[in-house]
């Protein structure tokens, strides 16, 4: 199969993999498992989700033969846990590039673009446990192909055969995700935090530099997106200087 050609690469998640024609979430099925005992690296792939779901609740599409679906189960230290979501989106866009030449650009702090419509997205959830957070599931959604997206989705997404004018083998795009995160996984885990933020920086270039808003519980603020901290969170020049924005959605300009 095509995933065999980053067999070698795929270190942790080469060792268990679960595959479905279709689930209710892949995040949902990789969390059970976790909480049952299942180790790092295990993986979740499906090929349609009945119930995906996207970051602040909201629903991912995913439409049978559409898109790629998948989550591994983590368990790292709490030292790199707010850096996960940003190594995966780093991951993703290097797999898709190497995967079909496309370059997508991250839109903090995890979806993926082409231009202005959306490619792909990431939704990281951590298990809590007495001594705090036992595990984390990171799920990934990717758009293979264009589907029968509601109108709101469908004006605003974009898929790779779309952008390619070709289809993608969805086991090369799946080894080159797993091989990739598994990469800047090790990165994280050995320290390398540097190398994961510069690598987000380059994707992430085309939008520093642009103007951003999100909400606060004292309202709206806006400002000019600059960069990230050490420790992943958005920094942004405002007119009362420079502010951090560690959760929520930041909306481009």
């Amino acid at each position: 199969m095509a995933l065999a050609h980053a067999a070698e690469r795929l270190g942790r998640f080469g060792r268990e993999m679960h595959w479905f024609t279709e689930l209710s979430s892949t995040n949902d099925l990789a969390g059970e498992l976790a909480a049952h005992g299942a180790r790092e690296g295990t993986v979740v792939i499906a090929e349609s989700q009945s119930a995906g779901r996207g970051r602040l609740g909201r629903t991912w599409h995913s439409p049978p033969g559409a898109g790629l679906y998948f989550s591994v189960v983590l368990r790292p230290g709490t030292s790199i846990l707010q850096l996960l979501t940003l190594a995966a989106g780093v991951a993703i866009a290097s797999a898709i590039q190497a995967a079909t030449g496309l370059a997508p650009v991250l839109k903090w702090p995890n979806d993926l673009y082409i231009g202005r419509r959306k490619l792909a997205g990431i939704l990281a959830e951590a298990g809590a446990a007495p001594s705090g957070i036992s595990h984390v599931v990171v799920g990934v959604g990717i758009n293979l192909r264009s589907a029968s997206y509601p109108p709101e989705v469908a004006e605003r997404a974009t898929s790779i055969a779309g952008e390619l004018g070709r289809e993608a083998d969805r086991g090369v795009v799946l080894g080159e995700c797993l091989a990739e995160f598994a990469a800047r996984y090790d990165d994280l885990q050995h320290g390398r935090r540097e190398v994961v933020l510069r690598a987000w920086r380059e994707c992430a270039a085309p939008l520093l530099s642009r103007a951003v808003e999100w909400d606060t519980h004292d309202g709206t603020r806006a400002g000019i997106a600059e960069d990230i901290d050490e420790t992943g969170a958005l920094m942004v020049r405002t007119d009362e200087g420079t502010m951090r924005v560690v959760s929520g959605e930041v909306r481009w300009t």
